[in-house]
């Protein structure tokens, strides 16, 4: 507890990463959560002990196949309601699970504990320049209540220039 501040935690983690479930990396962080003011984002301080694999690769391949598209993506329900996610479609789960994680972040609470459950729907946006744009509504699972809150999020990305909420 910190006087008129508010709570702040440390904590010790391992992170997996996703795409490799045997590569894992040591990270420290110090979360402060302000007093009485559910309005603001905790800060949060991050420190990772080594790197995590190298997406370049696929990211490239992933932004070429999008930018290559004759007509926008659109898909609805990612997973199925049987947890199924297609391949082609796991690139674009992991971007709203990344995009998701500064929404959560930015609306969390000591009292709170989100999870993506679903993409709903997810259409992208004609853009003129580089970056790619997609329009999410998702489903967040606010574990302790058991609530499960509809959220639209418009994302930029770009894989020089990684992921941005933009909404």
């Amino acid at each position: 507890d910190i006087d008129g501040v508010g709570r702040k935690y440390y904590l010790e983690l391992v992170l997996e990463d996703v795409l490799d479930k045997d590569s894992t990396v040591n990270c420290t962080a110090e979360v402060l959560y302000h007093l009485g003011n559910n309005n603001i984002a905790p800060d949060v301080q991050v420190t990772l002990e080594g790197e995590l694999k190298n997406t370049d690769e696929a990211d490239n391949i992933f932004y070429h196949r999008i930018k290559s598209l004759e007509k926008e993506l659109v898909a609805e329900n990612i997973p199925d309601s049987y947890g199924n996610v297609p391949p082609e479609m796991e690139p674009i789960r992991l971007l709203a699970w990344v995009a998701s994680g500064y929404v959560i972040w930015q609306n969390s609470t000591e009292n709170t504990k989100f999870q993506l459950a679903q993409i709903k729907h997810v259409k992208q946006v004609k853009r003129s320049d580089e970056y790619l744009e997609f329009d999410y509504m998702i489903l967040l699972h606010e574990m302790v209540s058991q609530e499960i809150i509809p959220w639209q999020m418009t994302v930029l990305w770009h894989p020089q220039h990684g992921v941005k909420v933009t909404q």
